[in-house]
């Protein structure tokens, strides 16, 4: 047995490199064939094998395998983005490029780019592993700057439901993709969709309190609840249209707008690609124009199973009823949906400068009822009317509020109209030398309260009214006093909404509107025509929640759409007029239209059996159904729910805080939950451990007397020494209750 350990180890030793120059061959074989010493040869031995014997070592992750990149989740990562930039808004960002190489943000990117494109939301443990390497290198391909916005052939990574095989395509396929408009590129949304993740957080810490459009958690609900609360008051009313703006700005400007706040080399020279990167807009050719018009029968395309669906008929109506100010959205090159937030980031200066000439205007008044605190935070002086304000005068303050709704300004100013006009003067200057934008008087129009002001498809305007005022005067004497003020009113414009209605084609003429037939939807059945206009009139009752005049606009809706159903059926089941159809479905068009004489069972029966189909009557159909206006009240320094998180999770997570509340504890003669558990648990341990030695040493008393005892063989000392035990071990649960 030792030779062929002897010879094993020769075979090892031949090995020269890994054996330390200290161990040498003869002294190890010896130890090895001297049965004698076995101990010593096992020790050599064993530390012979330790220096051939593979250390497992922990190898560094590849950098080519995506699966050991995604350390964290991609939802983590963004929230702890929020957190930082919240924590301090202030600093200037320079080091973004450590972000743009976290893989977890492509993949979440990935992840909502393909629910975008797909119409479902993908898993993580759904992304193919095909997949994930493609976008690894999309990643490492921005990082080394070789990626190129709007390919058109040669992408890294492609959509999941992109079956294409470029590489066959004839060569008129091949100049068609490259000469016409193509929707953006997969990869390229993917690249805006990190960016946007990256520069979102930064900047929403940043932005002013009047800005509302393109926004997380702001909406044109806001805005008029914003002018309900605030406006109230302000004579003088400033409209003002910068959309021209949202059309394009220069390169340069927007990305010296960038650089105010993030220093990052990487990522600026990113969007100053997409930026300069010409966009393809070239039309289809006449020729191919004509071949398409010339068939006249088209077969109904079949979605795939992965294919989102079209939106539905309601939602598109709906989308007709967009406010113009809502419904002019920026696009920038190649940057997609980094557009919007672009654009504030350039028009964010504009209301900085608002903010300051909004505090230079502010002069109080202490013979003005509200806004007389020279800190400019006093509520309305009546509290029994919110919304009242008295008329103005040259003794009551002079105000101005501003408010701004992507390239649409709404300035209030509550004063001489000679303000107003210096006011309006300044902004143009203000904008020529900023932005470089040529505006006059007439696209800065100055209206009064009482002509209505149109902002958002609501109208703002003044009913003056005449209160009695009850007060109580020196001695306790009641005085009732009539006085005279406005009551602002924010009503839904009813020809705005005839308008939208005509674009639609469901009513024709201003004064005396007559719907017509809705026949995009004749080849449906009644039950669904019913449920897919009703879903349009719940979301018309939503859109009109903030008007005064909520019942009345609603109420108009649902007539022009139940005329429209009305001419419909009478023209699918060939019943001549609307009122034969009121006849036979009822006002609401709940009962079925298409029914034959002589069948049997009855409708009813059929329906409880689940035979057929059940038809909901239209909703709204009167006034008194539909919803009142909601005066929720707003208040003052309002902010949206996820920044009223972040902030709230910003102080508690701050020592200062947990400081604080020790110390006001401390100072009321209080006790914290924590400290009063620790101090239970402190005495409990405490206690225990006393009462343990006492147990202890009693029992080794009790052990010598027991043995004195049995020597001297008396019965009596061991009965008193038991009592004597008990006695004991009844006061050590005493002390130790206490």
């Amino acid at each position: 047995m030792h030779p062929r350990l002897a010879i094993y180890t020769q075979q090892i030793l031949n090995n020269a490199n890994r054996i330390p120059t200290s161990i040498t061959t003869t002294r190890l074989l010896y130890s090895c064939s001297n049965p004698s010493k076995f101990r010593t040869n096992g020790l050599v031995l064993s530390r012979l094998l330790s220096y051939f014997t593979p250390l497992h070592r922990r190898e560094p992750p590849d950098p080519n395998d995506p699966s050991t990149l995604m350390k964290e989740d991609g939802v983590s990562v963004c929230s702890q983005m929020w957190i930082e930039n919240f924590r301090d808004p202030d600093r200037t960002v320079t080091n973004l490029s450590s972000y743009l190489r976290r893989f977890e943000l492509w993949v979440l990117a990935y992840q909502k780019v393909s629910a975008d494109e797909m119409g479902a939301y993908m898993p993580r443990s759904s992304i193919t592993k095909s997949a994930l390497e493609d976008l690894l290198k999309l990643r490492n391909a921005v990082l080394d700057e070789r990626f190129k916005w709007g390919a058109r052939l040669d992408f890294i990574i492609k959509s999941p439901k992109d079956k294409t095989d470029y590489a066959s395509l004839s060569k008129r396929k091949i100049k068609a993709i490259l000469t016409t408009t193509q929707p953006a590129a997969f990869q390229d949304k993917i690249v805006q969709e990190v960016l946007f993740m990256i520069l979102e957080p930064i900047y929403e810490a940043r932005f002013s309190q009047k800005s509302f459009a393109f926004r997380p958690g702001r909406s044109v609900h806001t805005v008029l609840r914003v002018i309900r609360r605030s406006f109230a008051g302000y004579l003088w009313y400033i409209k003002g249209d910068l959309s021209t703006i949202l059309d394009g700005m220069k390169v340069g400007f927007v990305i010296n707008a960038l650089l105010r706040d993030v220093r990052d080399k990487k990522v600026m020279d990113l969007i100053k690609s997409a930026l300069v990167t010409p966009v393809i807009t070239t039309r289809v050719d006449e020729g191919e124009k004509r071949k398409k018009t010339k068939r006249k029968y088209q077969k109904k395309r079949v979605l795939a199973e992965d294919e989102p669906k079209p939106d539905p008929y309601w939602l598109e109506t709906f989308f007709g009823f967009a406010p113009e100010e809502a419904g002019k959205v920026p696009s920038w090159g190649h940057c997609g949906i980094l557009s919007p937030l672009l654009a504030n980031i350039c028009l964010d200066e504009f209301d900085r400068w608002m903010e300051r000439k909004t505090k230079e205007f502010y002069h109080p008044s202490k013979n003005d009822v509200i806004w007389n605190n020279p800190e400019g935070e006093a509520e309305h002086g009546n509290t029994s009317w919110p919304e009242f304000v008295p008329t103005s005068g040259p003794d009551k303050t002079r105000k101005m509020d501003y408010i701004r709704y992507g390239g649409h300004i709404l300035i209030g100013v509550r004063g001489p109209r000679a303000d107003a006009a210096t006011l309006r003067k300044q902004l143009i200057e203000f904008c020529d030398q900023k932005y470089m934008l040529k505006l006059d008087n007439e696209s800065l129009p100055i209206e009064h309260i009482t002509k209505g002001i149109m902002f958002l498809d609501h109208v703002l305007c003044r009913r003056v009214v005449y209160p009695t005022l009850r007060y109580t005067a020196t001695g306790g004497k009641i005085i009732s006093e009539k006085g005279v003020g406005t009551l602002l009113s924010v009503t839904a414009s009813l020809k705005q909404c005839i308008k939208q209605f005509r674009k639609l084609n469901f009513i024709k003429g201003d004064r005396d509107p007559d719907p017509q037939p809705c026949f995009r939807m004749f080849h449906a059945t009644q039950a669904h025509t019913n449920a897919q206009m009703n879903k349009f009139l719940s979301t018309m009752v939503e859109w009109y929640r903030y008007a005064d005049n909520r019942k009345k606009i609603v109420n108009f809706c649902s007539y022009i759409v139940r005329g429209s159903l009305a001419k419909l059926y009478a023209a699918k089941y060939k019943l001549r007029s609307r009122a034969k159809v009121y006849k036979i479905g009822d006002r609401n068009l709940s009962r079925p239209l298409k029914e034959k004489k002589g069948q049997s069972p009855e409708f009813h029966n059929l329906l409880r059996m689940g035979l057929v189909e059940s038809i909901d009557g239209l909703q709204y159909t009167r006034m008194s159904l539909v919803p009142e206006t909601d005066y929720t009240p707003f208040p003052s320094n309002w902010r949206p729910d996820h920044e009223i998180a972040l902030l709230e999770y910003i102080r508690l997570d701050d020592p200062k805080t947990v400081d604080e509340q020790r110390n006001s504890i401390g100072e009321q003669g209080l006790v914290s939950p924590q400290d009063y558990i620790s101090m239970l648990v402190w005495n409990y341990k405490r206690n225990v451990i006393a009462m343990d030695q006492l147990s202890m040493l009693k029992t080794a008393d009790n052990n010598k007397e027991k043995d004195h005892q049995l020597l001297l063989g008396s019965s009596d000392g061991l009965n008193d020494q038991e009592n004597m035990e008990e006695d004991e071990q009844i006061k050590g649960f005493r002390a130790a209750h206490m």
